[in-house]
């Protein structure tokens, strides 16, 4: 992945140096297994560690010979450590040490990305907190639909990418499997004995049923769950971009001191931090099915699926961790303006209380139907611009037959609308808190 998305934790989980010395950390739990079975010399282990430098420029140049990245990388062991080298990779295939070493790199991988979401969950609780009750007008089809609530935006995304997380734990549990069963998984000239006590070490459970590698159903199965999570982070930059447009002007994402929006117009203020996440969803999306495709693997192996899996593990998890990342400066910097809000929920005239006059005539006697058309008709000709729609309604005889001007103001009440966002808080924030609780807001009682 190119640096301009990357941060340096993730970057450097998959430099060429942090690869080799994740296998040299399997090859050396087989040995200390081994000799703890007394299969080989004691020290062993001890001996390799203290003589290795690995040097990832050397690997490379052996490998450009011999064509064979595993056997590159023990040719480097070897000619550093000597005659103790002989009791690497004893009875075992590359496979075994790729697929381990790759449910720990992609383990480390995870943990950066649940730390990552952790703090964009943090964020989102503290803008629910501090909007909690701020009104707003609800959009359906990009219409002015009814009152909404800003603090619900943000409870709605930390619930969803509360879901996330869990989806990806859950996939990390998954790949948090290795192999160390020879050549096609039957333990040919290794013993389940070793691989137990090897990979236990490591922190990895065996492969149920191998073949001469992990099975690629998990690994699918932990890009589909990237490719989930790259969508809600998408769907929620997508509404700081509405937000954001000059129509609406509701809320816009931090701008810096000396910023510039375009090259060509001083005044432009873009919202290139959301616009970039989005792309970059679509990229993160892009590697589901290739992992999908990766599962169909000829008789006990192919390696079809190492070409796609040098490109995806590195490029996909350093993309969501960078969108995270991102996402977090967007939601904490966020700034809304409250009388843009306003304005906008009254842009309409009153349009947005349809309903409950609808359900007040309803509530009259009237039929569901008849009551509709009655206030339809108001909305419209409002729409058509022949007056306010609360002046509307109290001109029209078959309404005010029904409703006093009382029961019509009564309509028109925004905090009607509100009155039952703390039971969804409740739901969000205490039943299913993820991975934050719902901090006070400043100055709440």
């Amino acid at each position: 992945m190119i640096e301009r998305y990357s941060r340096a934790p993730m970057r450097a989980l998959w430099s060429d140096q942090a690869r080799y010395e994740t296998w040299l950390e399997v090859e050396l739990a087989v040995c200390s297994e081994m000799e703890r079975l007394g299969r080989v010399p004691v020290g062993t282990a001890e001996q390799v560690r203290a003589k290795v430098a690995i040097d990832p420029e050397r690997v490379q140049r052996i490998e450009e010979r011999v064509r064979h990245d595993v056997i590159a990388f023990l040719t480097h062991l070897e000619e550093q450590v000597g005659e103790p080298a002989r009791w690497l990779h004893l009875g075992l295939t590359s496979s075994d040490v790729l697929d381990s070493a790759f449910a720990l790199q992609l383990g480390r991988a995870g943990a950066l990305l649940l730390e990552a979401l952790d703090g964009l969950l943090q964020a989102l609780a503290r803008r629910a907190a501090e909007t909690r009750h701020l009104p707003m007008v609800g959009r359906s089809h990009g219409i002015h639909a009814e009152p909404t609530a800003v603090g619900l935006v943000f409870a709605g995304a930390y619930a969803e990418l509360g879901r996330q997380r869990r989806r990806l734990v859950n996939a990390l549990e998954e790949v948090a499997v290795g192999k160390i069963a020879g050549a096609v998984g039957v333990y040919g000239n290794v013993s389940p004995e070793v691989e137990a006590g090897a990979l236990a070490a490591l922190g990895l459970a065996p492969e149920t049923c191998a073949t001469q590698v992990v099975a690629r159903d998990r690994h699918a199965a932990f890009f589909a769950a990237l490719g989930q999570l790259a969508s809600s982070l998408e769907r929620l930059a997508q509404q700081v971009r509405h937000w954001q447009r000059t129509e609406v002007g509701e809320a816009y994402e931090p701008f810096g001191r000396g910023q510039k929006g375009s090259s060509a117009m001083p005044h432009k203020r873009n919202p290139i931090l959301t616009e970039n996440v989005c792309g970059l969803a679509r990229l993160v999306r892009s590697a589901v099915i290739p992992a999908l495709e990766n599962v169909a693997l000829w008789h006990e192996r192919d390696i079809s699926h190492s070409s796609v899996e040098r490109v995806l593990a590195p490029d996909v998890t350093t993309l969501v961790d960078f969108m995270l990342y991102r996402m977090t400066q967007v939601i904490s910097g966020l700034e809304l303006d409250e009388g843009r809000l306003a304005a906008n929920l009254a842009l309409s005239g009153g349009l947005i209380y349809s309903e409950a006059v609808l359900l007040a005539l309803i509530g009259k006697g009237l039929a569901r139907q008849s009551a509709y058309e009655l206030v339809q008709r108001c909305a419209l000709a409002t729409q058509a611009g022949a007056g306010a729609f609360r002046t509307l309604l109290g001109q029209d005889a078959e309404i005010a037959r029904a409703l006093s001007p009382a029961e019509i103001d009564a309509c028109f009440d925004v905090e009607h609308h509100l009155r039952f966002v703390d039971v969804i808080y409740q739901r969000v924030f205490v039943d299913g808190a993820v991975a934050t609780t719902l901090p006070r807001a400043e100055g709440a009682e």
